[in-house]
Parts: C-alpha cells; sequence; structure tokens
C-alpha cells in the first residue's frame, strides 16, 4: 500500500502557533499515561500503567494461539500458550515507559502521541526466558537480529505493516528478557497484549511487542519500519539518525497536596511537606536523585530508597534461573521471587513549605554517568526525552 506521504522520512513537526490536532486528541483518547498520584504504587494496578496500542487491539482465542520461531535456525518451532507455561516460569518486576515520553513538550513538537512525562508504569510480568528457546531452536551461526512480530496490523507512513520490532542477538539472548503471558499475577489483558507479549527489560516501550505471534532470526539488521524508520533520534528529516534503545535515566515526583481541575497546580499547606516519587534508568543502577523546589536554580539530595537486596531468583516451576531478586510482599509465602533489577526506586526529600509560589522537579543519576537535562535536546521524532518534570506549586498562608 502506498500513500503520497514519504515512508522514508518521520513525520512533521508542528507549526510554531499550532495547537493540538483532532488527531492528536484521538490518539490521546485511545492511548493513557499513568495519574502521577500513582506514583504511590510499587506495582502500578493494570488500569493505571501507561498504555500505547499502535493500531488495532486484535481479535486472538488464547486456546488457538500459536508462536513460530523460524529464519536462521537450525530447529524451526511452534509452540502453543500451553506449551510455554511448560517451560521455567519466571517473574521480574519491570518499569516500562514510553520512547515518545515527553514529546508534546517539545518545541517545534514532532505530531504524534502527545505525551507530557507520565508515559511509564511498572508491572510484575510472568512468562518464561526467551533465550533458552531460542537456543533450542539453534541460532545460525551468521544470526545478527531477532525480529518480533505483532499480529496488530496497520498503515504508518504510507506502508502496511504488522508491528515489527528487531533487537540484536545479544541483546534477545540477555537472561532478563521475557516471553510474558501475565502481567501483575493476572493474564495479560486484551490492551497490554494477550495472549502474549515480549519484555525487555531496560528499554524503551517500542521494544516490547505485544500479542506475539512470530520470533524470526536473520542474517543481517532488521530494516522494517519501526526499526529503520519510526524509531530513531534524528536532527532533521534528512539524518538517517541513530536507534531508540535503553531508557534514559528519569526521576518523578509524586505531586504534593491537591489540585487546582485546569491547571494541575498544587496546592499545599504551609510546614513540613514530604515531596517524594520514583526513579529509574535503563542503562546503569541508580546513584543519586536531587530535588530542585526553585524550578532548577539550586538542588538538594533526596534519599533513595535502597536497591534490590542479592538474593537466588527461583521459579514457580521448572529449573532455576539464577538471577538477582527478592520475595513480592503481596505474594504469599511459597509464592514466586520477584526479580527488581529494572524497576523503579522510591526517593523522599523533607521539604518545610513556607507561602509562596514554587516549582518542584526532581532529577536522576545513574551509574553511567548520565542525567536529566534541564534544557531538553530537541530530536525529531520526540523520543528518549528525560527534561526534568516541572510541577507548580503554590503553599497557601494557612494551615
Amino acid at each position: 500500500m502506498t500513500t503520497v506521504e514519504d515512508a522514508s522520512r518521520p513525520s512533521r513537526l508542528a507549526d510554531p502557533d499550532e495547537g493540538i490536532s483532532i488527531e492528536e486528541l484521538g490518539l490521546a483518547a485511545r492511548n493513557h499515561a499513568l495519574p502521577l498520584e500513582a506514583l504511590r504504587y510499587d506495582v502500578t494496578p493494570v488500569g493505571l500503567h501507561y498504555l500505547l496500542i499502535h493500531y488495532d487491539i486484535p481479535d486472538l482465542d488464547a486456546g488457538r494461539h500459536l508462536l513460530t520461531v523460524d529464519g536462521r535456525v537450525e530447529r524451526p518451532l511452534t509452540l502453543d500458550l500451553a506449551a510455554l507455561r511448560e517451560r521455567p516460569r519466571v517473574t521480574r518486576r519491570v518499569t516500562l515507559e514510553c520512547a515518545g515520553n515527553g514529546r508534546a513538550l517539545l518545541t517545534p513538537r514532532p505530531v504524534s502521541q502527545p505525551w507530557l512525562s507520565e508515559a511509564v508504569g511498572t508491572a510484575e510480568w510472568t512468562g518464561t526466558p526467551l533465550a533458552p528457546l531460542l537456543r533450542e531452536a539453534g541460532l545460525a551461526a551468521d544470526a545478527v537480529d531477532v525480529v518480533f512480530t505483532g499480529a496488530d496490523h496497520g498503515v504508518e507512513r504510507g506502508v502496511e505493516q504488522d508491528y515489527q520490532r528487531g533487537l540484536p542477538v545479544s541483546e534477545a539472548l540477555r537472561e532478563e528478557v521475557l516471553l510474558a503471558y501475565e502481567m501483575n499475577g493476572a493474564p495479560l489483558l486484551p490492551q497490554h497484549g494477550a495472549p502474549l507479549r515480549l519484555v525487555v527489560p531496560g528499554w524503551y516501550g517500542m521494544a516490547h511487542v505485544k500479542w506475539l505471534t512470530r520470533i524470526t532470526v536473520l542474517d543481517r539488521e532488521f530494516d522494517g519500519y519501526q526499526n529503520a524508520v519510526a524509531y530513531r533520534l534524528r536532527t532533521s528529516a534528512d539524518d538517517p539518525g541513530v536507534p531508540v534503545t535503553r531508557i534514559e535515566p528519569r526521576a518523578l515526583v509524586q505531586p504534593p497536596g491537591f489540585p487546582d481541575f485546569m491547571s494541575r497546580t498544587r496546592v499545599v499547606r504551609p510546614g513540613p511537606c514530604t515531596v517524594e516519587g520514583r526513579a529509574w534508568s535503563g542503562y546503569a543502577p541508580l546513584t543519586a536523585v536531587e530535588v530542585t523546589t526553585d524550578g532548577g536554580v539550586s538542588w538538594a539530595p533526596a534519599t533513595l530508597d535502597p536497591a534490590t537486596p542479592t538474593g537466588h531468583l527461583g521459579n514457580d516451576s521448572g529449573p532455576g534461573a539464577g538471577s538477582v531478586g527478592r520475595r513480592s510482599p503481596e505474594s504469599a509465602p511459597d509464592g514466586p521471587v520477584v526479580d527488581e533489577r529494572w524497576a523503579w526506586r522510591r526517593w523522599r526529600y523533607e521539604w518545610s513549605a513556607t507561602p509562596g509560589r514554587y516549582t518542584l522537579g526532581a532529577r536522576a543519576t545513574d551509574a553511567s554517568g548520565r542525567t536529566q537535562p534541564i534544557e531538553q535536546p530537541w530530536n525529531r521524532g520526540g523520543f528518549a526525552n528525560n527534561l526534568v518534570q516541572r510541577v507548580a506549586v503554590v503553599v497557601t498562608a494557612e494551615r
């Protein structure tokens, strides 16, 4: 299928005075962000987890669903969901963030799903590790990329396609990558990829292919639309760009006090106020979170919750996976141990609020040296934004 659009170029930029379009509002109505007050939960309730659906939610029958593994493998495989459930089973707590989070705050604005800063959520994903399945199929010596195909079908920039994303073989073979069939202890819901999806801890959401039907091993880099055109960091339309991959460090403030309905400005009583939130990174463990109450003029260290304790991660059934984790507090004493290495961490800051107007924010730094910018470097697709959040607060004169 072709249209007048140039499929080799990213979507357009909004004109300087152009408001959000009906089409963008339509996308925002289909998809939704995390209400920031839900940062209170270690594990995001399923209905509050951010959601992005590229095309339509496919109508799939879990009882008849098949996963095919083919391409550059010695032994092509076809498995149903029952066969996947018989394989070693693990649970991992993983923070997912949309690659376009923050896009609507850029100037000029890339025209697409108009996210602010809340396209994120953390869930406990249960499934079977991908790497043993690939090894069982027998990767060819010349294997380069692994392509994951979902059942959702549509048109993007004139290209008719199933949603497909590719990973380098080295990433696909990471022990923590999952073929997931449960979310927060229950079967996947249709909008979250039922009956089967990919979970790639540390990577932006575009890599976590939903409604997974096929895994194909290639002897070359995958040049499909979502890899070669859509999810790339470009400075101009003619820039070939570089791929979007791992999640940049980010901290979000759980807004204190109570909100004005339209502006979402927070109203806080004077006196001691605990400012808190969550922070995460897909590159390396966090080393610090800092908080500002004056829009970034000055910063103070926050208290960051400890990282995951070290221990052996067992499976619900089958051989042990040999990973780092701890038992989920929500699970029964004999329930699964949950790997939390890829989940957000809570932070806190004690603020003495005095009457006036303030702009709160937080910035995270990880062990790779990455930290959040005050001014966001711009890219044409609006991807991998981790600009420091700004939360407007009015502290009243009365207690």
